[in-house]
């Protein structure tokens, strides 16, 4: 069965979506459909957690749909410290395709689970914020990276 609920973040409205036994979504927007489960409420108990800088890392059973190779950059980002970035060279370097860092920027760009696997942590190789896809973009992204210490405003 298929669950979902929406939620309310600081960075704006998601969606959770979970079988019996992962999730499989979490992505910006609203839907009119709720139906919770024990799975969408500990997501959002953990989306709290994380919005009121009380957690690092998510607890989560993930099941992500996509390719062999999106799935293993998925799963290099999940490894992406709270507060580090990393560029998508080396990313690309991690999932063992160092010429790949186009392929590995549309791998983060399909990422179907937002801020749990932190696809928000990966920036250009000169450090420059880049696309994000999911709320007001870029700017979603900073609001991530600052809330985690990894992005400290300028006084510019």
């Amino acid at each position: 069965m298929t669950h979902q609920q929406s939620y309310k973040s600081p960075v704006g409205d998601l969606i959770i979506k979970a079988d019996d036994f992962a999730i499989t979504e979490i992505k910006f927007g609203t839907s009119p459909i709720e139906n919770k489960s024990p799975l969408t409420e500990r997501a959002v108990a953990q989306l709290d957690e994380y919005f009121g800088s009380r957690r690092n890392d998510f607890d989560l059973p993930l099941m992500p749909k996509g390719t062999e190779f999106q799935r293993a950059v998925w799963e290099e980002l999940i490894k992406i410290p709270i507060s580090k970035t990393f560029s998508y060279v080396q990313l690309a370097e991690l999932v063992g395709k160092p010429k790949a860092a186009r392929a590995i920027g549309g791998a983060v760009g399909a990422n179907p689970i937002a801020i749990v696997i932190p696809c928000h942590r990966v920036l250009a190789s000169d450090g420059k914020i880049t696309g994000y896809t999911g709320g007001d973009g870029i700017k979603t992204k900073q609001s991530l990276l600052k809330l985690e210490g990894a992005l400290v405003e300028s006084s510019s």
